[in-house]
């Protein structure tokens, strides 16, 4: 059974900036949780109990809120206004271990993959990408272990893209889909349109199998110096399988603008305290 999770949160945010610069990216809120949460979320109800952050030394912001504040706890008791303190201390973090690795320079995915190993172990782990949020009965972590169960294999999450963006995406080269499982063949790291071996590409969230880290440092740092995520799982497909599954519900892209605004009104539409009143506020504004 996986038990621990990757989220990798060292990136500078830049294009949040200036409002990056003193909130991290993934602190932002959509609605009344900050960007992250709803990524640790969806791996503790996958039953995970470790949370490794690779994160840098100007995000403590991170590691302050996933902590126990029983001072906030005891005044909100105090002033009457226990119902938030659920919201304050979510019961879905007992139990869990939260962990927090520097990385000392951003030099890729790969490399903050990397910084991990020594509390992986031997073990299959999963990967989340704060940046992508999810909306969906089954969540995108159930989607692909489950299918991790069934092939005990490296699991990719996947989704069908506009050709037209496909150069922002990794994108894989499929075999024969049977019941949305991909077999993948190859896969290439933001691909020019014309060049594209699919139109399917990778989401920001993966099963790995422990023998990607032998892999991660086969890797040699592209001509910014970083190592490549993408180029690791090239190199795993030549030595075992791995597969896809194509993602069932809805993804935004939260790490640009406008992702970061449609998944707040997608969420607050699905709120049911507040969405009249979000509609309402649409129409005026349209």
């Amino acid at each position: 059974m996986i038990k621990k999770a990757i989220l990798p949160v060292a990136g500078l945010g830049t294009r949040f900036l200036p409002a990056s610069k003193a909130t991290p990216k993934e602190m932002l809120p959509i609605i009344d949780k900050p960007l992250v949460q709803y990524a640790v979320e969806e791996a503790l109800k996958e039953d995970i109990n470790e949370i490794i952050f690779i994160t840098n030394n100007e995000k403590y912001s991170i590691e302050k809120h996933f902590k126990k504040n029983k001072k906030i706890e005891n005044k909100l008791i105090k002033s009457g206004k226990s119902n938030f303190v659920e919201k304050l201390n979510p019961k879905i973090f007992e139990n869990v271990t939260f962990k927090y690795v520097n990385q000392k320079s951003q030099k890729g995915l790969g490399d903050a993959i990397l910084q991990a190993e020594k509390y992986i172990k031997n073990e299959s782990f999963v990967v989340l990408l704060p940046d992508d949020l999810f909306l969906s009965k089954k969540s995108c972590l159930n989607q692909i272990i489950s299918l991790n169960k069934k092939t005990d294999s490296t699991v990719i999450a996947l989704n069908k893209v506009d050709r037209a963006n496909i150069h922002k995406y990794g994108v894989i080269r499929p075999g024969i889909i049977k019941n949305k499982i991909i077999p993948i063949s190859d896969i290439v790291e933001k691909p020019l349109a014309k060049n594209a071996p699919s139109d399917i590409a990778v989401c920001g969230r993966y099963v790995f199998k422990p023998s990607i880290f032998k892999f991660l440092k086969k890797v040699k740092p592209d001509s910014s110096n970083e190592i490549q995520l993408t180029n690791a799982i090239k190199l795993q497909i030549e030595h075992e399988e791995v597969f896809g599954c194509i993602y069932d519900g809805q993804k935004f892209d939260c790490g640009s603008k406008e992702g970061f605004v449609h998944a707040t009104i997608a969420l607050a539409l699905k709120d049911k305290t507040i969405n009249k009143k979000i509609k309402k506020i649409i129409r005026d504004i349209v």
